[in-house]
């Protein structure tokens, strides 16, 4: 049923990452900002792939979404993202990537952090994220809500708070149309609304 997107999507991978000759240490990310297990991350992608993610998005600032973890008492950020191989024949995954990298200039335009109202709730949908990792989840090109063997990245974060207990996304899910296919996601937008959320920072 999503054979049109997922071709759509694989034509915008190869064009989505080109460099804008930053230093590979850059960052947008804020120097002061301290983030904490259960903090949730957004980033706008430069490429056509997060172009087609505003779009269907219909408004939507934020093409992606990761959640931060602690790994070995450093903030980490577990996300489910496709075209982004750590090394070659790398299949499409949730990953663990350091703040730095998932803000770099080659890979975000602008960011967002939404900090958890309840640090407890947040430290748990941490550890499930965390735990999601660790099992090698694949990424879900079909986009399907109904089986969490594979996730995509908004997919990823509701699931792991939906584990610590908390529903914190209870709108319903977008219905989005394109030739030959329709199927139903949320979007990183959704997060932005959540009343269990509250904005931390945005740059």
């Amino acid at each position: 049923m999503h054979i049109q997107f997922c071709l759509i999507l694989a034509g915008a991978l190869l064009c989505s990452c080109g460099q804008k000759g930053q230093p590979a240490s850059a960052t947008l990310l804020p120097p002061q900002l301290r983030l904490r297990p259960g903090d949730i991350v957004l980033r706008r992608g430069s490429g056509l792939t997060s172009r087609v993610v505003l779009w269907a998005d219909r408004g939507g600032r934020y093409s992606h979404a990761g959640i931060v973890v602690d790994s070995g008492g450093r903030p980490m950020i577990v996300h489910a993202v496709p075209g982004e191989p750590d090394f070659p024949g790398d299949v499409d995954r949730v990953k663990l990537d350091t703040p730095e990298r998932f803000f770099s200039p080659e890979l975000t335009d602008c960011g967002k952090v939404l900090r958890p109202a309840d640090a407890a709730t947040g430290r748990r949908a941490a550890q499930a994220a965390w735990q999601t990792y660790r099992r090698g989840a694949r990424f879900d090109h079909a986009y399907d809500d109904s089986d969490t063997t594979r996730l995509y990245c908004t997919e990823l974060v509701i699931h792991a708070y939906s584990r610590a207990g908390c529903r914190l996304v209870s709108t319903p899910p977008h219905d989005v149309s394109l030739p030959g296919c329709r199927w139903q996601c949320r979007f990183p937008s959704d997060l932005t609304k959540s009343p269990h959320l509250y904005s931390l920072s945005i740059f």
